[in-house]
């Protein structure tokens, strides 16, 4: 999960690839309960998860029989614990399979879940864990944030249902812009702003704003931008977002470069206005693909996919949206299906 902070420590756990947040089961609750009937006897996948700590594993395993799952896999990386109720270290790959209660007393138990080991380190794109995400239907995780790219392509290249945790800003990410853009991606339905607290192990680095550890000595940090990005559809998906305000071209000016209007915040869309329209990337958090349309980015523009969009006076380069000459954050380029005239 790529995550963007002015917290020192989780940028120098970003740099050394420590990539183990533990996301808690609070959020995960929160989220699920949208896509319930998703999961009737679908084989779930959590390919970067480590059963002790992880909440997708104790989400999945004390709910199978409520999903009405057929099957649930977790691979663990190397150096894990392979026994999911003590502290024994391993140094083998495990990969578990748990296919439901056998004793009707309706928990996970030890006897229950099989442990089956690795030949390799367990890593998601290793061939073992490739033929792993070849079996199930859903991948539900929180990949590395220092390979979320990799990831995503990944499960594009395979076709495969997901509900992961990432930045907001991997939405600029080509690969998975492009899967934005075609509505065959989107941002979950519980987090749209603030941030979240994540667990850590023991051995971070971590004494900054934003961390804690709590009576029992567990270690959180609180990062910023957190969205959950899935291609399985859920209702709110289609709730129209509320536009009040109308157009004029004093409050929305028209770019220097771009044959757009710049709308600095996503409440302020106009109802009325048939064009295109500059909007910041957190718009996702509201889009809905019914209602509106992905034209491109301006990355797009800059790297000249979308020239309909430059006006035919420009003499300058082509870049990114400018407006009164200064360079403009990173927007999105939109168009209203259904402005009401």
């Amino acid at each position: 999960m790529e995550i963007k902070s002015n917290n020192k420590n989780l940028q120098s756990a970003k740099n050394g690839k420590k990539d183990e947040f533990y996301t808690q089961i609070s959020d995960i609750e929160k989220e699920l309960k949208h896509y319930k009937h998703h999961f009737k006897d679908k084989v779930v996948y959590c390919n970067c998860d480590d059963p002790t700590v992880s909440g997708f594993f104790h989400y999945f395993s004390h709910n199978f029989e409520k999903l009405g799952l057929k099957k649930l896999i977790t691979t663990c990386y190397k150096s894990q614990y392979v026994d999911l109720f003590s502290q024994h270290n391993n140094e083998k790959a495990i990969y578990l399979e748990y296919t439901g209660d056998k004793n009707q007393n309706k928990l996970p138990e030890l006897d229950e879940i099989k442990i089956n080991y690795l030949d390799g380190d367990g890593d998601f794109r290793s061939k073992e864990c490739i033929e792993l995400l070849k079996q199930s239907d859903i991948v539900v995780t929180n990949p590395p944030f220092s390979l979320f790219r990799e990831f995503v392509s990944q499960l594009v290249r395979y076709e495969k249902k997901f509900l992961i945790l990432g930045n907001l800003n991997a939405v600029t990410y080509k690969e998975i812009f492009t899967q934005f853009k075609l509505n065959k991606v989107w941002f979950g339905a519980s987090i749209h702003s603030g941030d979240r607290e994540f667990m850590v192990p023991s051995h971070y680095p971590l004494e900054a704003s934003g961390f804690r550890i709590d009576i029992e000595g567990n270690r959180y940090i609180r990062v910023k931008g957190v969205r959950w990005f899935t291609n399985l559809d859920y209702d709110e998906l289609h709730e129209d977002l509320i536009l009040y305000k109308t157009y004029n071209p004093t409050e929305y000016p028209t770019y220097d470069n771009y044959d757009a209007i710049e709308v600095s915040k996503t409440k302020d869309i106009p109802i009325d206005y048939q064009g295109f329209m500059g909007v910041p990337i957190t718009f996702l958090d509201k889009y809905n693909p019914d209602q509106f349309e992905i034209v491109g980015s301006d990355y797009e523009v800059k790297e000249g996919i979308l020239p309909f969009i430059i006006k035919k006076d420009w003499k300058g380069k082509v870049d990114r949206a400018y407006l009164n000459g200064k360079r403009m954050y990173a927007r999105l380029l939109i168009r209203n299906k259904k402005p009401i005239l």
